[in-house]
């Protein structure tokens, strides 16, 4: 593939750059994880800055395109999941919208006495017993999410359900239980021993956890929701449209 920008174009070179670079990671040659060229020769080679071939690096970078290792450099990440904060779905739901099929690699279902922080939320008394629900998910190559799901008992799942079924299905068709509003939390970490073990990766690996709190349409709570996903496997997508 030949590499050449406009030096004579009014487009902006950190800009050229990344189209460039966008080209050039959907060729063959830079499938499977592929090395890109060295910043210094391909910096040499399109006669500009490292300045500006980070610049465009870097914006790859964070969208998840690209994924750069000191001492190794930088190469293409794999396809990651992706979803999206803007009509939000269940999980199942997201991953059939992307044409994604997800297999659950555990599924557990017991009852625990709630904590400090689910009876707060469900607004029950602590010690009362809930139903947790926990759910190993990914593609057929690997698990790439964990959940942990408490459910207050007002519902009336008995923990014999189906729960390969889409959740919010179970709880719309089975138990008129309409789920509305979903409020969340997102934040980065390290994976720490207990969920690197879970999802097959160091201690050390950053993951995103997400907080999930959900409200049937009256706005009394239905789901308190844990999420661990790998972060070299799934990126979260904000789209929000500005009023005018």
């Amino acid at each position: 593939m030949r590499l050449t920008i406009d030096h004579k174009s009014p487009v902006p070179l950190h800009a050229q750059v990344e189209s460039l670079v966008r080209e050039m990671i959907k060729s063959p040659e830079y499938q499977n994880n592929a090395l890109l060229p060295n910043e210094t020769s391909l910096a040499k080679q399109l006669g500009i800055s490292r300045n500006t071939l980070r610049q465009a690096f870097n914006k790859l970078v964070y969208e998840g395109l690209l994924v750069r290792k000191k001492g190794v450099g930088t190469r293409v990440a794999d396809k990651s999941v992706s979803t999206r904060a803007n009509n939000w779905l269940s999980f199942s739901q997201e991953m059939k919208a992307s044409g994604i099929e997800i297999i659950n690699f555990d599924l557990q279902v017991s009852w625990v006495e709630a904590d400090n922080k689910t009876a707060t939320f469900f607004d029950i008394e602590k010690g009362k017993r809930i139903m947790k629900l926990v759910r190993l998910r990914g593609r057929a190559e690997y698990p790439f999410v964990y959940f942990v799901s408490y459910f207050h008992p007002r519902i009336g799942l008995t923990g014999k359900e189906d729960f390969r079924r889409p959740l919010y299905e179970i709880l719309e068709k089975d138990y008129s239980v309409v789920v509305k509003l979903s409020k969340e939390e997102i934040g980065a970490e390290l994976a720490g021993k207990e969920i690197g073990e879970i999802l097959g990766i160091n201690s050390s690996s950053p993951i995103l956890k997400r907080k999930r709190f959900v409200f049937d349409p009256g706005g009394r709570p239905v789901e308190y929701n844990l999420g661990y996903y790998r972060a070299d496997s799934f990126t979260y997508t904000i789209e929000s449209e500005r009023e005018i």
